[in-house]
């Protein structure tokens, strides 16, 4: 858990010049349990936050009430509650203009996750469809479902991180269970259990820490313990694409959140994703999206402040 908890009132760590906030997830005592749970007053103000910040905790949100939009990376989800939502570490995010925001917010880190190994699994399928409006009937078990885990938090009674956690892992499997846009039932299922699909798994749970696009195969390799050529096979058993093509994939991303969440320069974001010439970097965002990084930013995020570049003009 180390970097990812403090204690409350510990100020979050100032980020890089120009990076969005990390806010860790506060404990009520020293040894207890990463987790939180309660109502956007519950939890604080920073449920809230209207500014571009990144978590290295997991939220799961359920609006109940409440206008504007909930912004994660490129995505903006208007609100028209019941929603249930999903933020994984290290994504960007923000409440836009929002007002009458209610609801009940889960936070946990990756190490609460002790019983259910499988849920990080889940969790970053469900990344990738990270935002559902609840019919009736859904709505009504998911705020039971929330209810319980408030509850048990909150009186802390005898063996109540075991039942946190089996609770958390009902909310997932039944999130998962949810059809995403245009889909007439559930998600398929991820890659069956072994050897590769472990090794899979630890690459994706990889490729999605911070700071992690600029690393090569050969790297990755070396610190899942496997070759290069072992983890090309099983990366691509399970996901039908490479190790590179994942490895490029997460380089893009975060230069797109940092493009439109932050106030960096493309110098500055070409630097952070481990690109030493900001003109190379240029080229391999538009090879990737289709765009320059300059254009990318003017027509995603309309309400960015007008910047001074010091990087190449595209």
């Amino acid at each position: 858990m180390r970097g990812t908890t403090v204690l409350p009132g510990t100020p979050c760590a100032a980020p890089k010049a120009g990076d969005p906030p990390m806010h860790r997830l506060e404990l009520r005592l020293p040894d207890d349990v990463p987790f939180a749970a309660g109502s956007f007053d519950a939890v604080g103000p920073l449920s809230r936050a209207a500014f571009p910040h990144r978590h290295t905790f997991h939220e799961i949100v359920h609006v109940t009430s409440g206008t504007g939009t909930h912004v994660v990376d490129l995505a903006r989800w208007p609100l028209s509650p019941p929603h249930l939502g999903v933020v994984l570490p290290g994504q960007v995010h923000r409440w836009e203009d929002a007002e009458g925001l209610d609801g009940t917010v889960v936070l946990f880190t990756e190490d609460f996750l002790l019983d259910h190994p499988g849920d990080r699994d889940l969790l970053r399928r469900l990344g990738e469809r990270p935002w559902h409006t609840l019919d009736g009937p859904t709505h009504a078990r998911t705020a039971r479902l929330m209810a319980e885990l408030v509850e048990e938090y909150r009186h802390g009674a005898d063996g109540f991180a075991t039942v946190l956690r089996s609770l958390l892992h009902v909310l997932l499997v039944r999130t998962a269970r949810l059809p995403g846009p245009g889909q007439a039932g559930p998600p398929p299922a991820g890659p069956p259990p072994g050897r590769p699909a472990a090794v899979a798994e630890e690459f994706a749970r990889l490729t999605a820490r911070t700071g992690a696009e600029g690393r090569t195969v050969r790297e990755c390799a070396e610190l899942i313990g496997v070759t290069p050529g072992y983890l090309t096979e099983a990366v691509r058993a399970a996901t039908g694409r490479t190790p590179g093509d994942l490895l490029r994939a997460a380089r893009t991303r975060e230069a797109q959140r940092l493009l439109i969440g932050t106030g960096l320069s493309i110098r500055q974001v070409a630097s952070r994703v481990g690109f030493d010439d900001p003109a190379y970097f240029c080229r391999f965002f538009r090879r990737e999206t289709g765009r320059s990084p300059g254009d990318f930013r003017k027509h995603h995020d309309r309400r960015a402040p007008s910047l001074e570049d010091d990087g190449p003009r595209p």
